[in-house]
């Protein structure tokens, strides 16, 4: 079997789609022995992260225009030249979705769409008018297209149907790798429950806590209300909250005059002019990847996503991963992390975000370590690459007639 990705970006810029993208392509290589090719338009960061995608040698080629649309005659004509058996949509709202249609007309071959939470009712309302124009240009001829959609939840699968499609849906989660054996977890070397002070990606907390937010510096995520909750309930608790991640449209420095207007001691890492007279409650560590991004999973003693909005958040699975204790919203959709014990919830507003933080703050340092454990343990048994990547290929098999039809596929 031949496989076609058509990506966004296959680099950090994509957020936690190049983590899906780029682990899903690795393990059907792996584990079912899939040949799978990549294309993708350049950006910024592609050249630097090309080594994560090998063996894979991913195509790509620069865009023109607007960064949230990427049109790209170069990739036009080598992804319509390819001839894979199918080919796999990673991202909405884009070129790519006019592409892959054109393909499949051409080659008269089947395609299936990852939503990644792009049809949820926030993130279609979030740039409305742009997306009712490309609905009606574009996007609902792909959508309608599709001979299947993957989705990562409940949450997201009924998103799909209210939008009006009627596609066959596959729900199969996100996946996650775990640690490397012998990687500190809850409890471990770094963390306050271990006697030592945390340190994550260079922060100095003094013997304090560090609760971790890492991800896009955007406002779906609930940054907003998140400090307007920390100002009320952790300034004056022995914890540090720690932002990281890469700004996205100027809304990281919108956080920092907020946490100015709300009497917060803030401090950012990579400008030591901003070095505050009193220790900071809270810190914006910049963006995070490979061994940095590890740290800072690994030496925090908390996570917290806030978000409005998410498909299947690869962070949360990420801070499970390593063990360790989280609070987030039913928009992360998630719910078998408040149904084992692995979360705390959170509603998306200030006043639920603080009520959650002071029972995060009240429990004893062992109910913290129990929700940790109990996260890693639902990631190993529902969230691994090789389990999902061997359903996906199922679904594949099916699309192109050579199988039954896959139990996830509805």
């Amino acid at each position: 079997m031949k496989i076609s990705f058509l990506c966004p970006s296959i680099s950090r810029t994509a957020g936690g789609i190049f983590e899906i993208e780029r682990n899903l392509a690795l393990t059907l290589m792996r584990e079912t022995g899939a040949q799978v090719e990549i294309f993708s338009p350049s950006d910024l960061h592609t050249e630097s992260d090309l080594p994560a995608w090998v063996p894979l040698k991913p195509r790509h080629f620069p865009f023109f225009g607007p960064d949230s649309f990427r049109y790209s005659p170069g990739l036009r004509r080598a992804f319509l030249n390819q001839e894979s058996d199918l080919s796999h949509l990673h991202a909405l709202w884009m070129y790519n979705s006019i592409l892959i249609r054109q393909w499949s007309r051409r080659w008269q071959r089947p395609y299936i769409i990852t939503a990644n939470g792009m049809l949820e009712a926030w993130a279609v309302k979030n740039s409305v008018w742009k997306k009712r124009l490309a609905l009606a240009f574009y996007e609902r001829r792909c959508l309608d297209g599709a001979a299947c959609i993957q989705v990562n939840s409940q949450a997201e699968y009924r998103s799909v149907r209210a939008f009006g499609l009627r596609n066959p849906i596959a729900l199969i989660p996100n996946g996650i790798d775990l640690p490397e054996a012998g990687a500190p977890a809850a409890g471990g070397p770094g963390t306050a429950g271990g006697g030592q002070k945390s340190q994550v990606a260079g922060l100095k907390t003094e013997g304090r806590k560090v609760l971790l937010y890492l991800g896009r510096i955007h406002p779906k995520k609930g940054l907003v209300n998140l400090l307007r909750a920390w100002a009320k309930t952790g300034k004056n608790q022995p914890w540090v909250l720690g932002i990281a991640g890469w700004d996205q449209g100027g809304h990281e420095a919108q956080l920092k005059l907020l946490a100015t207007e709300l009497g917060l001691v803030w401090q950012d890492v990579r400008s030591p002019l901003t070095e505050a007279s009193a220790p900071p409650t809270v810190v914006f560590l910049g963006p995070q990847f490979d061994d940095a991004k590890a740290d800072c999973y690994r030496n925090c003693d908390g996570f917290i996503l806030p978000s409005f909005s998410e498909g299947l958040p690869m962070v949360v699975l990420e801070a499970w991963a390593y063990g360790k204790a989280v609070l987030m919203t039913p928009e992360c959709n998630l719910p078998a992390g408040f149904e084992r014990g692995a979360a705390l919830r959170i509603e998306a507003n200030a006043e639920s975000i603080g009520s959650g933080l002071e029972d995060f703050f009240g429990a004893p340092e062992a109910g913290r370590q129990l929700l940790g454990e109990n996260g890693l343990g639902l990631v190993r048994e529902q969230f691994v690459w090789p389990v999902l990547a061997r359903e996906m290929k199922r679904v594949y098999e099916w699309m192109l007639g050579g199988g039954p039809k896959p139990n996830c596929v509805e």
